[in-house]
């Protein structure tokens, strides 16, 4: 008999599988797709780990993260050091010196504070930021946000900066040092093999059954009429049938070339921040693993940020009072209809989470589900 149904291969569901089996409960796992690993899914093409999903850098703060998740794979020394093109301008991020040496041709971190302090005074904030432009010039004056943020923003949420709220851009990276790296967490780097290896070996145990191309929603009755616990990491609302209404996503499509070149555009991730451009950026998957794969070969994606509607993949909750208001009425219901459902993972906790926060959100799952 098995113990614990869960629903969908990513990170969340992989890892409660995994330390479910390790406490010696039986497990199936059972994803829509065809192959497992939700949104980390690498995919091997000319020898190089082709991020399926979109670029994914593992990075953490929290070393017993980082230590749980190398016991899954080895990992590289990767550096996540995006640039944006503007128009065919191209700055570095996060906002650094390069990046203020390039707009102003400023020097010392002075200079940038002062030229950024004047751009402000002269844009006439009052009070408080009411929304997502008023935050950003307000952290970056209006030369960065016009360049670098307005249309990329845009672009991701399908909104007016003015209609967004503040607290998405609060914690802008801003640095007044010459360093390219985006993050500051003290772990990071890009798993050798491809994140799919990690992900087998979560599932890696005698306990643990792995069927794909299975939709739980064609059996849904069935499952939920056994004794089998439920472990759902796909999209609340869409569990409840919508009953009190649908939540809001983002969703993304993908356009994966192999180009007849060594190397497209020198660097793993390029974000083409004006708004005349349709997608946000490119990724030339070869160089997360520093040109490893077909040396006459590469592979890059465009990705398009999209209105998402029933039947696409979600991507990104749209953080706003309405959906978090919607969102806890479905967590209040879950509590009331369906006791013997967990729900997890970005989607069932409707949360934009990291990899390093979905890993944290399962091993708490699986301390609170076993009593530890």
């Amino acid at each position: 008999m098995t113990n614990y149904l869960v629903v969908g291969s990513g990170l969340f569901g992989s890892v409660f599988a995994h330390e479910a089996a390790l406490r010696g409960n039986k497990v199936t796992v059972i994803e829509k797709r065809s192959h497992i690993g939700g949104n980390i899914y690498t995919k091997e093409i000319e020898g190089i780990q082709v991020h399926m999903y979109g670029a994914h850098i593992f990075h953490t703060k929290m070393k017993d993260i980082w230590d749980y998740i190398n016991k899954f794979a080895e990992f590289n020394h990767y550096v996540n050091s995006p640039i944006a093109n503007y128009q065919g301008e191209i700055y570095n991020l996060p906002f650094n010196m390069n990046t203020f040496n390039k707009l102003w041709g400023v020097i010392t971190p002075d200079q940038a504070k002062q030229k950024i302090e004047e751009q402000k005074r002269n844009f006439h904030l009052n009070g408080k930021p009411k929304n997502l432009e008023e935050q950003a010039i307000s952290l970056i004056g209006p030369d960065v946000y016009q360049k670098l943020v307005k249309g990329y923003t845009e672009k991701q949420w399908g909104q007016s900066a003015t209609d967004l709220p503040s607290f998405i851009i609060r914690r802008l990276p801003v640095r007044f040092t010459y360093d390219n790296n985006y993050f500051n967490d003290p772990y990071q780097g890009i798993p050798i093999g491809g994140y799919t290896k990690i992900i087998e070996q979560l599932l890696s145990n005698d306990l643990i059954t792995v069927k794909t191309n299975v939709d739980y929603f064609q059996h849904k009755d069935e499952y939920l009429t056994s004794n089998t616990k439920i472990v759902f990491t796909g999209m609340i609302d869409q569990f409840f049938d919508y009953k009190i209404g649908a939540l809001e996503y983002r969703s993304l499509r993908f356009e994966t070339k192999i180009l007849d070149t060594d190397n497209y555009q020198g660097n793993a991730v390029v974000n083409y921040t004006d708004a005349d451009t349709p997608f946000t950026r490119i990724i030339e998957h070869k160089h997360f693993e520093f040109g490893k794969g077909n040396k006459d070969k590469t592979v890059i994606t465009h990705e398009y940020p999209k209105t998402w509607h029933r039947g696409d993949d979600p991507y990104y909750p749209v953080n706003n009072q309405r959906n978090r208001e919607l969102y806890r009425q479905y967590t209040e219901l879950s509590k009331e209809q369906t006791p013997n459902v967990i729900f997890g993972g970005r989607l069932g906790q409707y949360r934009y989470y990291n990899m390093d926060q979905t890993i944290m959100a399962a091993l708490k799952v699986v301390r609170q589900e076993f009593g530890e």
